[in-house]
């Protein structure tokens, strides 16, 4: 059986006609009204019930010609009654990031998305079910696709503007395509680069490629130790909203209190997407603010020092065992031999 789901932390902002940026719709998905206005997902498959994104998002791997169904639930939390409409609508992965479509904007994927209910009145504290059914034509091609299930609502227009606040909160869709078992999901990790800001707040960039087949939200911590006088610090959490489709390379971010000295540090990382997760350890020395430090080079558990002197201890272990084992039977063999000839 399906299992309760997260809520969605996704909370987007929009004033209608005006195309926001990022940063902007960020700022306004701040206003009250839009934090008690949620979507949650209620179910998600039994065989992703250990991967914390398929609590969250609709993550799923499907052949051609199926049809799936997913619940979810529409809450008014705030003081008035609110009218919300639901909708499928675009996504794509670029530069790193999941990019929603501009309003009722479809796809491939979100025109195979519907709803039990496009509209829904929430009176102060009420919360609706609503059913959405994911339906993949047979001569659906192989690939990951996205989309968005919208919630949205409008705010009473303001006196002092002719403008009205549109409101959406939403559960990300990936959905792979194709035969056979799913695409593995894997990543690695690559450079860290410290750094200051103007301000004098420093933090790391971390490289990371998907080396898999499906889509990854990275998230994960990052410890410093070993610092001046043997201090550490952290674990401190990545910047959310890295989003790497497969093949793409892209950075994760971590920024840590303004007082922390320069080093030289041990830095420790542990980042993951799902149930998939890497670690490594290096060493960074931040710069003054206003500068970018050196890049360091991870080393993971196989590729510290100790850890290629133990696998090379490993590796030779095996291949005498196995010279052992290869001379025992030939010697078991002539044996056999003379005591037939005699």
């Amino acid at each position: 059986m399906p299992r309760p789901a997260g809520w969605v932390p996704l909370l987007l902002a929009c004033l209608a006609g005006l195309g926001l940026s990022p940063a902007q719709a960020g700022a306004a998905a701040r206003d009250p009204d839009v934090e008690r206005i949620g979507i949650q997902l209620l179910e998600a498959p039994v065989d992703r019930r250990g991967d914390p994104r398929a609590l969250r998002y609709i993550v799923d791997h499907l052949p051609p010609g199926t049809l799936i169904r997913r619940h979810l639930l529409v809450v008014n939390k705030t003081a008035r009654t609110q009218r919300i409409d639901l909708y499928a609508a675009a996504a794509t992965l670029d530069e790193g990031r999941f990019r929603f479509g501009e309003g009722r904007t479809q796809n491939e994927l979100s025109s195979w998305i519907s709803l039990d209910r496009d509209r829904l009145d929430l009176p102060p504290g009420g919360q609706a079910r609503v059913r959405a059914t994911l339906d993949v034509p047979p001569p659906a091609s192989k690939g990951e696709r996205y989309a968005v299930i919208w919630a949205s609502t409008k705010s009473p227009p303001k006196k002092s503007a002719n403008v009205t606040q549109v409101h959406r909160v939403g559960v990300r869709v990936y959905l792979d395509i194709g035969i056979g078992g799913e695409p593995p999901s894997s990543f690695t990790i690559g450079e860290v680069v410290p750094a200051r800001d103007a301000q004098g707040v420093p933090s790391v960039g971390i490289e990371v490629r998907n080396t898999g087949g499906r889509a990854l939200d990275l998230g994960g911590t990052v410890s410093l130790s070993e610092g001046p006088a043997g201090t550490r610090a952290g674990p401190f959490d990545v910047i959310e909203g890295t989003t790497l489709g497969p093949g793409a390379s892209g950075t994760v971010g971590v920024r840590f209190p303004r007082e922390l000295p320069n080093g030289p540090w041990k830095v420790d990382i542990a980042l993951q997407s799902g149930t998939v997760r890497q670690t490594g350890t290096g060493r960074i020395t931040f710069p003054d603010p206003g500068g970018v430090g050196e890049p360091s080079t991870l080393f993971g558990p196989l590729r510290t020092p100790w850890g290629i002197l133990g696998s090379s201890l490993l590796a030779g272990l095996l291949v005498a065992g196995g010279l052992l084992v290869v001379t025992r039977r030939a010697h078991r063999r002539r044996r056999v031999d003379a005591d037939t000839a005699s």
